[in-house]
C-alpha cells in the first residue's frame, strides 16, 4: 500500500518551533517532488512549501518565508517541514503530498497535480 504519513504536529506557543515529518511507505520518494499544504477551518487549502526530488530546489509561500524550511532525506524516505517563529495564523491541518517528476529540479505548486497525500497533522499555535 502506497502511503504518506505525517507526524510532529501539536500545540505550540507563538514564537515556538515544530518539525513536521512526512514518511513514505510502499514507494520510494527519490523521484517525487514534495509539497506541504495546509488548511484552516473555513479556509481554502494553501500551499506552504515545495521541494524538488533532488532537494536542490525549494520554494515557499510568502507568508512563511524566513520562518519555515522544507527539506528531505531520501535515504530515510522522509520529507520535513521545520516551522520556526510560528504565529496563530499558522494554525491548520498540514498535509504533505508527493508527485512523480521526470526531472529532479522541478517543484510543483498546484495541489491538483499531486498524486499521493497524507492524512494530515494538526498544528495549533496558541498561548
Amino acid at each position: 500500500q502506497l502511503m504518506l504519513v505525517e507526524s510532529g504536529g501539536g500545540l505550540v506557543q507563538p514564537g515556538g518551533s515544530l518539525r513536521l515529518s512526512c514518511a513514505a511507505s510502499g514507494f520510494t520518494l527519490d523521484y517525487y517532488a514534495i509539497g506541504w499544504f495546509r488548511q484552516a477551518p473555513g479556509k481554502e487549502r494553501e500551499g506552504v512549501s515545495y521541494i524538488s526530488s533532488s532537494g536542490g530546489r525549494t520554494n515557499s509561500a510568502d507568508s512563511v518565508k524566513g520562518r519555515f524550511t522544507i527539506s528531505r532525506d531520501n535515504a530515510k524516505n522522509t520529507a520535513y517541514l521545520q516551522m520556526n517563529n510560528v504565529k496563530p495564523e499558522d494554525t491548520a491541518v498540514y498535509y504533505c503530498a508527493a508527485v512523480w517528476t521526470r526531472h529532479d529540479n522541478v517543484i510543483v505548486t498546484n495541489y491538483q497535480h499531486y498524486t499521493y497525500w497524507g492524512q494530515g497533522t494538526q498544528v495549533t499555535v496558541s498561548s
